[in-house]
């Protein structure tokens, strides 16, 4: 499939959570989470550009030092209006179409990814957002949502809700009469039982559990890889299991 969109997946990151403060750059094998963000996300064969938006505060003056002099791109705006950091990246990178990506999501598939945006590719006049969580059927951490550009744009010029600003996409996957919304569902829905997001101290020991056991440099481990690990050891899902309820739609 010849693909001529330019695809340029945004991972939004700041340094300024609640729950777990500088979760971004805490280390898992010695390496800042949002490295091995990037690292994974850097095996999509069908993403063109890879940036860091995050906000223009002074705190996360070092997120931004980590990863300019590790050579990944990064954007500075807004810190609330996240759906304005998108759009400027788009606009700035030349973006026919946006991925969103969280940096909170260390164990990101790329090969899933790749899926996802193919499917949106091969559908491109039928959709005008498609992503894996509406409704979620991977396990919270694997998201990837991916629009048209001008559908970020008809998002960032007709609301001015703080919470629409705040989440980006949320007045796009909310609206469907305005907007043709598709999903790409797994086989199995592992939602309700799988968590490997990291917003709590245990979500992250659970994430460096995985990454002790499967972590190898010169090759990627992916989400079958996860499975199985958990099927082998199920005393590692247990470690962030009490929030599984609390797993997120972004």
């Amino acid at each position: 499939m010849k693909k001529t969109n330019q695809v340029v997946a945004v991972i939004q990151a700041r340094t300024g959570s609640t729950r777990l403060p500088n979760k971004t750059l805490k280390k898992i094998c010695d390496k800042p989470m949002i490295l091995h963000v990037l690292e994974r996300l850097s095996y999509s064969k069908l993403i063109d550009k890879i940036v860091v938006a995050t906000s223009t505060n002074s705190n996360d003056d070092e997120l931004y030092n980590l990863i300019k002099n590790n050579g990944y791109e990064i954007f500075r705006g807004s810190e609330m209006d996240c759906l304005d950091r998108h759009y400027q990246v788009g606009k700035k990178f030349h973006a026919d179409l946006i991925c969103k990506i969280t940096s909170d999501d260390p164990l990101i598939d790329p090969i899933l990814t790749d899926k996802i945006i193919k499917y949106f590719l091969q559908n491109l006049e039928k959709f005008d957002y498609v992503s894996n969580v509406h409704p979620p059927t991977f396990p919270d951490g694997l998201d990837v949502e991916i629009m048209h550009m001008s559908t970020l744009e008809t998002a960032w010029k007709n609301t001015n809700n703080s919470n629409d600003r705040e989440h980006t996409t949320t007045f796009i996957w909310s609206n469907p009469s305005k907007f043709k919304i598709g999903n790409y569902e797994n086989e199995k829905n592992l939602f309700l039982t799988d968590r490997w997001t990291v917003d709590y101290l245990e979500d992250f020991k659970f994430v460096t559990a995985v990454y002790d056991e499967l972590y190898n440099e010169q090759k990627i481990f992916l989400t079958d890889d996860i499975l199985d690990l958990l099927k082998r050891k199920p005393e590692i899902r247990l470690i962030n299991q009490k929030y599984v309820s609390k797993n997120k739609i972004h």
